[in-house]
């Protein structure tokens, strides 16, 4: 890593839950995004996600945020996120609600 790419990425490894995921190797997992900031795309994510029977979306066995590689591709999707915000604000142009926004995203989505 160059070191003036630093804040790409960020390693806790004395947290107790470290690391929170399965599915990566241990040097490449990056909790920089440990609340996962793609959390608020809905179904347009990107990630691996299930919702529970109570309807609450279960991001357990995702591990999208936490690959040192993905950096780029969750800084991208901030734009997505205003979007939903200036929607939610009222302030967005074109989609009328959340769900016509999330569809949006969601179709445009690179599963």
């Amino acid at each position: 890593m160059d070191g003036q790419e630093r804040y790409r990425f960020f390693q806790h490894r004395a947290c107790e839950f470290f690391p929170c995921h399965e599915g990566v190797e241990e040097e490449q997992f990056s909790c920089l995004f440990c609340y996962c900031p793609l959390y608020a795309l809905g179904k347009s994510c990107g990630g691996a996600f299930r919702y529970t029977k109570e309807g609450v979306k279960d991001c357990s066995g995702c591990v999208f945020p936490h690959r040192r590689d993905n950096y780029d591709r969750v800084i991208d999707r901030f734009q997505d996120i205003a979007a939903l915000v200036r929607l939610a604000d009222g302030e967005a142009s074109g989609e009328k609600t959340i769900d016509e926004a999330a569809a949006r995203l969601y179709n445009g989505c690179d599963k």
